[in-house]
């Protein structure tokens, strides 16, 4: 009862802390986790040595998910000694502060290969949200680094632990903070954000939770709840959790590793999945009460696991397997430009295209003529492990995260 009590005046003081600061959102692949930055007045070519380095450090342990920024703060996570910490940084690169979240994830045989964090925190109304690879999710005071509440995936709410761990950066909307367990009987789950009290549970479609980060569309008689399982693009109801809709797509070649987040666009859900199999792009028309979908056309070429796409002028961009960037016309599914070379994360901002590769080359690419261009080329030789963090863009600086190392670059004239 006491607890109760603390939580209910917790939530009072965080609602009038938050009404002056603003409801912006920093989260995975900007604002709407579609990889576009509003960015404007960047370069338009790097130097040879790339641009100028305003910054870096070392001490953010290990990881693969990206920074965020926000109120002029930076945040990421990573493991350091098997636990998983939240770091806060100001934007000259000093540490403020950081906070333990549990155990992260270690994996066993071939996944212990890829210790360390795997999710990107969500930024909301001055609060953070967070999970670790083994499921522990947190609600974290943006100015002090001090938890208000926790909650754990498998323990709490009778989850299913992937191969890989959770890689789900949580998805916050308005009063509530959305999570994938990925148990059969509690599926998708709906928490009040303030206080981490349920709102609602879901069977959803009672499958193990892929690597995806959901997304939300708003229609007129709906907000729907996106996101993938192995095979299945679904939606479920946001308000109630109510399945409406499945996809299926047999693209994963191992289990849980549908990763990219859909977007959605005039009416229209993009995806992009699979690597030996798997329909790789496609097009789906959601129904205007958006109860159901409709393949339009998908295109097996554009194939990645979880190197993100982008949508911008009725083209979609992606890398694939195949170590190229295809330029794909969104009415047809028609491939009108390939670019060699490019195996890695996308973002997008002014006009261009930034290409972080897995094989630690950044990569920047004009897509403002008919044709893609490359007009600049550097390497990340900070950090190891995998190149696998997308990029972050803000305010004309490019960050870059490459294992416990994070560097910060001028991109801006």
């Amino acid at each position: 009862m006491k607890n109760s009590l603390l939580l209910a005046v917790i939530a009072v003081l965080l609602l009038a802390g938050c009404s002056n600061k603003g409801q912006n959102i920093a989260q995975f692949r900007g604002a709407n986790r579609d990889g576009i930055y509003n960015e404007t007045g960047l370069l338009a070519s790097w130097p040879a040595d790339g641009p100028k380095l305003l910054w870096k450090t070392d001490v953010i342990g290990n990881g693969y998910g990206s920074p965020v920024v926000a109120d002029n703060k930076l945040y990421v996570n990573g493991e350091v000694d098997t636990i998983a910490h939240l770091f806060a940084f100001d934007l000259s690169g000093n540490l403020l502060w950081k906070t333990p979240n549990g155990r992260e994830f270690s994996g066993e045989g071939f996944s212990a290969g890829f210790p360390g964090s795997r999710t990107t925190p969500t930024i909301y109304g001055g609060l953070i949200y967070i999970s670790s690879g083994l499921g522990r999710i947190a609600c974290i005071d943006a100015e002090t680094g001090k938890e208000i509440w926790s909650k754990h995936l498998v323990n709490d709410f009778g989850g299913v632990l992937n191969n890989f761990g959770y890689s789900e950066s949580l998805l916050v909307d308005g009063k509530f903070v959305y999570c994938y367990p990925g148990g059969e009987e509690t599926n998708v789950v709906c928490l009040d954000r303030l206080t981490g009290n349920t709102v609602w549970t879901s069977k959803g479609i009672g499958k193990d939770a892929a690597f995806c980060s959901p997304m939300l569309i708003n229609l007129p008689e709906r907000k729907l709840f996106v996101t993938t399982a192995k095979e299945d693009v679904f939606a479920l109801d946001a308000s109630n959790g109510e399945l409406l809709w499945t996809c299926f797509d047999d693209s994963a070649k191992y289990d849980d590793e549908y990763c990219n987040t859909p977007i959605y666009a005039d009416g229209y859900l993009y995806s992009v999945s699979g690597i030996e199999k798997g329909k790789g792009a496609m097009k789906l028309k959601l129904s205007a009460d958006g109860k159901s979908v409709q393949e339009v056309w998908h295109c097996a070429d554009a194939k990645n696991l979880y190197n993100g796409f982008i949508i911008n002028n009725n083209r979609l961009y992606a890398t694939s397997t195949k170590k190229k960037l295809w330029c794909i016309d969104t009415e047809n599914g028609s491939v009108i430009d390939t670019l060699r070379g490019m195996s890695g994360s996308l973002v997008y901002a002014d006009k261009k295209l930034i290409c972080y590769a897995d094989n630690g080359n950044v990569n920047l690419i004009d897509i403002a003529g008919p044709k893609m261009e490359l007009t600049g080329k550097f390497q990340i030789k900070e950090g190891s492990k995998e190149h696998i963090a997308y990029p972050l863009i803000d305010k004309g600086v490019l960050y870059i995260r490459h294992g416990k190392a994070l560097m910060a670059y001028l991109i801006s004239k």
